[in-house]
């Protein structure tokens, strides 16, 4: 009977344990955070529609899911058109030739109106989109690669979501951080998954407290908006994912900012095969086991 007593009363503990948490607003928070991460996940277009990426290569090529395009996506329609890339004044270009039934197609959601539309990637100023009823075409720009990321919002990474696996959130690793800016132009080389690197704008370091020890992130982003911190640590590949994660943090003021781990997220390519994401530097890979924020992603791709 002792024990029988025991074992209730520890289970009502922790019930009531569980409770207090919840009840918590700093907690309530993180929860409702780590909701709006999720809702943003799977949204129509987020990271879990993705269903390809085809580079392109120069002259014209025929797009579309018929088998006899020259690039054959996974979804879309029949033929998208074809797309040329070509070198115009030293850069290279893309012209969209859409096919002649395009009624069911949208530019940048207009309707499209030309025979011949020249395409902005992701890093212009003037990106560019080709969409249907449940997708859509981007032209995304890598190392002076360009190539075509295709969304479907039916795609089994999108039915079958997972749900987030989180640490358990935890005020103690969220930790106030000094800033201490470099100079203006500072750039940091950062390599992405397809083995390409890329001098990044490098705004400063944020050097940070934790189990008596001192640690330094070299942060991107903007200071006055936001840092952006690609991370690796001793969890990945064991709690967390393997090519580390992301943190990002509110703006700095006056040369403080927090850094809250519990926030830590996983980036795309955990969730599909068709991202181009980037690494942590060398500079950011602490010699410390975070163990907070988003874990392993449950599912698969």
């Amino acid at each position: 009977m002792g024990f029988r007593r025991w074992a209730i009363l520890g289970v009502v503990s922790v019930a009531m344990s569980a409770t207090a948490m919840m009840a918590d607003p700093w907690v309530l928070a993180q929860q409702q955070w780590r909701q709006q991460r999720a809702s943003v996940l799977t949204e129509p277009d987020g990271w879990l529609s993705l269903v390809g990426l085809h580079w392109l290569m120069p002259g014209r090529q025929a797009v579309g899911r018929t088998v006899d395009a020259d690039i054959r996506l996974r979804a879309g329609p029949d033929l998208l058109g074809e797309f040329e890339l070509r070198e115009v004044d030293g850069a290279q270009q893309v012209i969209w030739f859409p096919p002649s039934s395009r009624e069911a197609l949208h530019f940048n959601d207009a309707d499209v109106s030309s025979d011949a539309i020249v395409l902005g990637s992701d890093t212009s100023e003037k990106p560019s989109w080709i969409s249907w009823s449940d997708g859509s075409v981007q032209l995304i720009e890598r190392g002076g690669k360009l190539g075509l990321r295709v969304r479907d919002s039916s795609a089994q990474t999108r039915r079958d979501f997972q749900g987030l696996a989180w640490f358990d959130p935890v005020q103690d690793w969220q930790v106030s951080a000094r800033f201490e800016p470099k100079p203006d132009g500072s750039t940091i080389p950062i390599a992405n998954v397809l083995g390409q690197l890329e001098d990044t704008p490098n705004p400063g370091t944020v050097i940070f407290e934790k189990e008596g020890a001192s640690y330094t992130l070299e942060a991107l982003g903007d200071p006055a908006e936001s840092l952006f911190l690609i991370v690796a640590d001793r969890s990945n590949g064991k709690q967390t994912y393997g090519a580390g994660r992301f943190l990002y943090t509110e703006a700095v003021v006056d040369g403080e900012v927090v850094l809250d781990f519990n926030r830590m997220v996983n980036p795309p390519c955990a969730y599909n095969a068709y991202s181009t994401c980037p690494l942590p530097p060398p500079e950011n890979r602490l010699d410390l086991t975070v163990q907070a924020g988003e874990k392993t992603y449950p599912g698969a791709h």
